[in-house]
């Protein structure tokens, strides 16, 4: 099981099928929102609070998970404080299990990151790791709007045998939003290109 810091409220958590055998779970009982499933996250959580200081008492926690092609599993957990938090009330720890689906056959692909930071996080990640996604589509560009960035994916190569890897990892960082012509369209007229043409290649270029 291994521990990795994405930012002050976000962490990702690899498991693998040999950690699940070793806690006794299987995988369709760990795909399910079971009691013992349950269990297993909040073990994690502890361990998590142990092993890189990643407290969730008194926090909302919401928890993705996703199955992989290595036949890992990447769980996402993200932190976030209830809009009231009474002094003296212990909160008790809530979370939603959200399993995500890959969209294998978009012709686009549109990603939104909170923050120009997410998407530094997320290029560093790429740059460290052996996937190329530069010639995943005929084009990429980041839009800003309102504060917050796009990253929108023109012409997909369905075939790419990366695809699986970049749906997998880009959304530890962004949120995938359903794409349409509307929101492109005004993400052309009402935001502005931060990074045009192929916003990978251009991005890791400096």
């Amino acid at each position: 099981m291994k521990f990795e810091k994405l930012n002050d409220d976000k962490i990702r958590i690899t498991l693998t099928c040999d950690d699940l055998i070793k806690k006794d779970i299987d995988f369709h009982t760990f795909m399910s929102n079971s009691l013992d499933s349950q269990d297993l996250f909040f073990d994690m959580l502890d361990e998590a609070e142990k092993q890189i200081g990643f407290v969730t008492k008194n926090y909302r926690i919401r928890i993705e998970a996703l199955a992989v092609s290595s036949g890992d599993f990447v769980i996402t957990v993200t932190r976030s404080l209830p809009d009231v938090v009474k002094e003296k009330t212990p909160i008790k720890k809530k979370f939603q299990v959200k399993r995500k689906s890959s969209n294998l056959k978009a012709n686009q692909l549109i990603y939104h990151f909170s923050s120009f930071d997410d998407f530094s996080y997320f290029m560093d990640f790429v740059n460290l790791s052996s996937f190329d996604f530069c010639n995943i589509a005929k084009n990429i560009v980041l839009y800003n709007y309102k504060n917050t960035y796009y990253l929108v994916f023109y012409g997909v190569n369905n075939e790419h045998k990366y695809l699986k890897n970049l749906i997998s990892c880009i959304t530890e960082f962004a949120t995938y939003l359903s794409c349409s012509e509307l929101l492109i369209n005004k993400l052309k007229e009402c935001g502005s290109v931060t990074i045009k043409n192929n916003a990978f290649k251009n991005y890791l270029k400096k």
